[in-house]
């Protein structure tokens, strides 16, 4: 398969995928639809082109780790990890229903979900760990950890910055879901981050910014990591739109945890399924 059909087949998978994600919190009432949609491009080429992991055996020696630190998106890692055989549509089918195992926030019981999160500005310091304990071993496997920017108003994600510096951590690559709009407000009026790259390479990372809702742009980015020749962790600031792909909801910030109401729904599934019949007819 050539770069440019791999890149389609990806394009196609995520607006797949999105449909699936509408689908999952229309059902279940309830769950984090626009930064799920901001996140999607970025968790399908993980998961179906960078990520070293084996549906059929979860805990697979050597296996790279993935950390969804945005543990309030869990709706959009389920949509994928179902996409990717980790999980069947029967158990995808009872997000939201009592007693189902997929909880509000990734867990460890969830085939594929390597650590429990949700507790904003642990997923990196997790990471950290994950990534020290590769080399203590001389693993060869990687760590990435999918944050949000909103996420980044925690102490404690600038204490794992630290500690991934002071170790050298080459095999770390975190991602910043930068699409500026959190709970509350825009990001800038919540707790400032720019000039975000300068601060973090000041942190002593290599920092790259990319278009997040190009999907060629994410899987050169994922490709040309320097893990070899780096002593540095990696961090990619993946500037996205929240609600991504249904257009009443992108930068909106009601969507940040709103649910369709069934006129809303519909709207929002017929833009999903022309998307993916557009995609469709380009392969």
């Amino acid at each position: 398969m050539s770069q440019k059909e791999e890149i389609r087949q990806l394009e196609y998978i995520a607006a797949q995928t999105r449909k699936t994600l509408l689908e999952v919190i229309y059902r279940a009432k309830g769950g984090h639809i626009g930064g799920g949609l901001s996140s999607l491009n970025m968790l399908v080429a993980l998961y179906f082109h960078t990520l070293k992991v084996d549906p059929e055996n979860p805990h697979k020696e050597g296996r790279d780790r993935f950390i969804m630190s945005k543990g309030h998106c869990v709706e959009a890692l389920y949509s994928v990890l179902h996409a990717r055989g980790f999980i069947s549509s029967e158990l995808l089918n009872t997000y939201g229903s009592r007693g189902s195992l997929l909880a509000g926030h990734p867990t460890v019981k969830v085939p594929g979900v390597e650590v429990n999160t949700g507790a904003l500005g642990h997923g990196l310091s997790i990471g950290v760990g994950l990534a020290i304990a590769a080399k203590m071993d001389e693993k060869n496997y990687k760590t990435y950890v999918l944050m949000g920017d909103g996420e980044q108003g925690e102490g404690s994600v600038y204490e794992a910055a630290m500690a991934a510096h002071q170790y050298k951590l080459n095999n770390l690559v975190a991602i910043m879901d930068r699409n500026g709009l959190q709970i509350s407000d825009t990001t800038e009026k919540v707790m400032s981050l720019e000039p975000v790259s300068q601060r973090w390479n000041a942190l002593g990372w290599e920092v790259c910014e990319i278009n997040g809702d190009n999907m060629q742009e994410i899987v050169e980015t994922l490709d040309n990591i320097d893990f070899a020749d780096s002593r540095q962790p990696h961090l990619i600031v993946s500037k996205t739109t929240k609600g991504k792909g249904i257009s009443f909801m992108e930068n909106v910030l009601k969507w940040h945890h709103g649910v369709p109401k069934e006129a809303e729904y519909r709207e929002a599934l017929r833009e999903l399924e022309a998307n993916i019949n557009e995609i469709n007819d380009k392969k």
